[in-house]
Protein backbone atom coordinates (compact mmCIF):
# COMPACT_ATOMS: atom_id res chain seq x y z
CA UNK A 1 0.00 0.00 0.00
CA UNK A 2 1.14 3.37 -0.71
CA UNK A 3 1.89 6.34 1.45
CA UNK A 4 -0.99 8.64 1.74
CA UNK A 5 -0.74 11.90 -0.68
CA UNK A 6 0.08 15.13 1.48
CA UNK A 7 -2.77 17.26 2.22
CA UNK A 8 -1.54 21.24 1.36
CA UNK A 9 -4.02 23.51 2.33
CA UNK A 10 -4.60 26.88 0.73
CA UNK A 11 -3.65 30.02 2.11
CA UNK A 12 -6.63 32.36 3.93
CA UNK A 13 -4.96 35.68 3.68
CA UNK A 14 -1.87 37.41 1.85
CA UNK A 15 -1.68 36.01 -1.08
CA UNK A 16 -3.90 38.93 -3.23
CA UNK A 17 -1.69 41.58 -1.28
CA UNK A 18 1.34 39.30 -1.99
CA UNK A 19 1.00 38.39 -5.49
CA UNK A 20 0.20 42.43 -6.13
CA UNK A 21 3.68 43.56 -4.53
CA UNK A 22 5.50 40.88 -6.10
CA UNK A 23 3.78 41.84 -9.54
CA UNK A 24 5.25 45.96 -8.75
CA UNK A 25 8.29 45.45 -7.30
CA UNK A 26 9.83 43.04 -9.92
CA UNK A 27 8.40 45.46 -12.74
CA UNK A 28 10.29 47.83 -11.50
CA UNK A 29 13.42 45.68 -11.34
CA UNK A 30 12.91 45.06 -14.70
CA UNK A 31 12.54 48.45 -15.78
CA UNK A 32 15.80 49.41 -14.01
CA UNK A 33 17.27 46.70 -15.53
CA UNK A 34 16.12 47.66 -19.25
CA UNK A 35 17.10 51.27 -18.52
CA UNK A 36 19.95 51.62 -16.54
CA UNK A 37 19.82 55.71 -16.42
CA UNK A 38 16.65 55.79 -15.44
CA UNK A 39 16.21 54.21 -12.30
CA UNK A 40 18.89 54.36 -9.37
CA UNK A 41 20.93 51.62 -8.40
CA UNK A 42 20.00 51.32 -5.10
CA UNK A 43 15.76 51.63 -6.07
CA UNK A 44 16.58 48.52 -7.91
CA UNK A 45 18.52 46.05 -4.75
CA UNK A 46 15.45 47.83 -2.66
CA UNK A 47 12.61 46.49 -4.90
CA UNK A 48 14.56 43.15 -5.49
CA UNK A 49 15.04 42.42 -1.90
CA UNK A 50 10.98 43.79 -1.57
CA UNK A 51 10.25 41.39 -4.16
CA UNK A 52 11.78 38.30 -2.46
CA UNK A 53 9.86 39.47 0.85
CA UNK A 54 6.84 39.91 0.01
CA UNK A 55 7.11 36.23 -1.73
CA UNK A 56 8.44 34.94 1.54
CA UNK A 57 6.11 36.79 4.04
CA UNK A 58 2.95 36.31 2.09
CA UNK A 59 3.22 33.47 -0.74
CA UNK A 60 5.57 31.00 0.65
CA UNK A 61 4.00 30.25 3.98
CA UNK A 62 1.80 27.40 3.86
CA UNK A 63 0.30 24.36 6.28
CA UNK A 64 0.47 21.17 5.08
CA UNK A 65 0.22 17.45 6.05
CA UNK A 66 2.79 15.01 5.01
CA UNK A 67 2.21 11.41 6.40
CA UNK A 68 1.85 11.55 10.06
CA UNK A 69 3.88 14.96 10.25
CA UNK A 70 1.97 18.45 10.14
CA UNK A 71 4.38 20.94 8.13
CA UNK A 72 4.38 24.01 8.62
CA UNK A 73 6.23 26.36 5.59
CA UNK A 74 6.80 29.75 7.15
CA UNK A 75 8.67 32.74 5.63
CA UNK A 76 12.25 31.76 6.42
CA UNK A 77 11.95 28.15 7.63
CA UNK A 78 10.20 24.81 7.25
CA UNK A 79 9.33 23.34 10.50
CA UNK A 80 7.75 19.21 10.55
CA UNK A 81 5.82 18.46 13.58
CA UNK A 82 4.68 14.67 14.06
CA UNK A 83 1.30 14.83 14.69
CA UNK A 84 1.39 12.57 17.57
CA UNK A 85 2.95 15.40 19.71
CA UNK A 86 0.78 18.17 19.17
CA UNK A 87 -0.62 19.09 22.12
CA UNK A 88 -2.66 22.28 21.54
CA UNK A 89 -3.98 23.40 18.37
CA UNK A 90 -5.37 26.82 17.85
CA UNK A 91 -6.58 28.85 14.94
CA UNK A 92 -7.17 32.84 15.64
CA UNK A 93 -5.11 34.98 13.80
CA UNK A 94 -2.38 32.72 12.89
CA UNK A 95 -2.02 29.33 13.43
CA UNK A 96 -0.48 27.64 16.71
CA UNK A 97 0.53 24.61 17.46
CA UNK A 98 1.84 23.54 20.85
CA UNK A 99 4.74 20.71 21.04
CA UNK A 100 6.37 19.64 24.07
CA UNK A 101 6.96 23.12 25.39
CA UNK A 102 7.48 24.42 22.42
CA UNK A 103 5.08 26.76 20.26
CA UNK A 104 4.85 27.11 16.74
CA UNK A 105 2.87 29.59 14.33
CA UNK A 106 1.77 29.83 10.82
CA UNK A 107 0.36 33.16 9.09
CA UNK A 108 -0.88 30.80 6.28
CA UNK A 109 -3.86 29.75 8.57
CA UNK A 110 -5.73 32.31 10.31
CA UNK A 111 -9.01 33.84 10.80
CA UNK A 112 -10.09 37.76 10.26
CA UNK A 113 -11.37 39.86 13.06
CA UNK A 114 -14.80 39.66 11.80
CA UNK A 115 -14.67 35.46 11.86
CA UNK A 116 -13.68 35.82 14.97
CA UNK A 117 -16.67 37.94 16.44
CA UNK A 118 -18.58 35.86 14.59
CA UNK A 119 -21.00 33.43 16.57
CA UNK A 120 -19.96 29.54 15.68
CA UNK A 121 -21.56 28.36 12.41
CA UNK A 122 -23.00 31.75 11.33
CA UNK A 123 -22.46 33.09 7.75
CA UNK A 124 -19.55 30.95 6.79
CA UNK A 125 -18.40 29.69 3.43
CA UNK A 126 -19.97 27.06 1.79
CA UNK A 127 -17.63 24.19 1.07
CA UNK A 128 -19.50 21.11 0.90
CA UNK A 129 -22.77 19.35 0.39
CA UNK A 130 -24.67 17.12 2.96
CA UNK A 131 -24.56 13.00 1.98
CA UNK A 132 -27.87 12.74 2.28
CA UNK A 133 -29.05 15.80 0.84
CA UNK A 134 -27.23 16.68 -2.39
CA UNK A 135 -29.61 19.58 -3.19
CA UNK A 136 -29.10 21.35 0.35
CA UNK A 137 -25.56 23.08 0.73
CA UNK A 138 -24.38 23.19 4.47
CA UNK A 139 -22.03 25.64 5.66
CA UNK A 140 -18.58 25.43 6.67
CA UNK A 141 -15.95 27.85 7.22
CA UNK A 142 -12.76 26.52 5.19
CA UNK A 143 -10.60 27.70 8.26
CA UNK A 144 -12.47 25.58 10.50
CA UNK A 145 -12.99 22.72 8.08
CA UNK A 146 -8.66 22.61 7.70
CA UNK A 147 -8.70 22.84 11.69
CA UNK A 148 -10.91 19.91 11.87
CA UNK A 149 -9.17 17.75 9.59
CA UNK A 150 -5.57 18.36 11.56
CA UNK A 151 -7.26 17.06 14.90
CA UNK A 152 -8.62 14.12 13.23
CA UNK A 153 -5.08 13.54 12.13
CA UNK A 154 -3.67 14.02 15.29
CA UNK A 155 -6.41 11.90 16.80
CA UNK A 156 -5.07 9.46 14.41
CA UNK A 157 -1.76 9.50 14.51
CA UNK A 158 -1.54 9.16 18.64
CA UNK A 159 -4.31 6.11 18.11
CA UNK A 160 -1.76 4.50 15.59
CA UNK A 161 0.97 5.05 18.08
CA UNK A 162 -1.07 4.25 20.99
CA UNK A 163 -0.10 7.58 22.38
CA UNK A 164 -2.26 9.64 25.30
CA UNK A 165 -2.70 13.04 25.67
CA UNK A 166 -0.57 14.84 27.85
CA UNK A 167 1.15 11.52 28.58
CA UNK A 168 5.28 11.42 28.81
CA UNK A 169 5.19 9.17 25.15
CA UNK A 170 4.06 12.47 23.67
CA UNK A 171 6.07 14.81 25.40
CA UNK A 172 9.02 12.92 24.61
CA UNK A 173 8.12 12.52 20.58
CA UNK A 174 8.37 16.53 20.43
CA UNK A 175 12.21 16.06 20.26
CA UNK A 176 11.32 14.96 16.94
CA UNK A 177 10.68 18.23 15.65
CA UNK A 178 12.67 19.47 12.68
CA UNK A 179 13.20 22.92 11.86
CA UNK A 180 15.21 23.53 8.71
CA UNK A 181 15.90 27.20 7.39
CA UNK A 182 14.38 28.21 3.84
CA UNK A 183 18.17 28.42 2.20
CA UNK A 184 17.07 30.50 -1.16
CA UNK A 185 15.32 32.45 0.62
CA UNK A 186 17.61 33.49 3.41
CA UNK A 187 20.27 33.90 1.30
CA UNK A 188 18.78 35.84 -1.01
CA UNK A 189 17.86 38.60 1.88
CA UNK A 190 20.95 38.54 2.74
CA UNK A 191 22.69 39.07 -0.84
CA UNK A 192 19.96 42.17 -1.67
CA UNK A 193 20.51 43.15 1.71
CA UNK A 194 24.32 43.44 1.12
CA UNK A 195 23.58 45.27 -2.56
CA UNK A 196 21.04 47.52 -0.86
CA UNK A 197 23.35 48.94 1.58
CA UNK A 198 26.48 48.94 -1.32
CA UNK A 199 24.43 50.66 -3.86
CA UNK A 200 23.72 53.37 -1.09
CA UNK A 201 27.24 54.28 -0.21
Amino acid sequence: MGEERPERFAPTSGRVMGLLGLTLSLGVVGIGLVDRDGIADWVIAACALLALLFWAAMLRPRVSLVGDDLVLRNMLETVTIPLAAVEELAVRQLLAVRAGDRRYVSPALGKSRRALRRPAGGGAARVGRTPTSPDRIHDVDYTDFVENRIRQRMEDARAARGIRPSSQEQVALASEVRRSPAWPEVVGVLVLSTALVVTLL
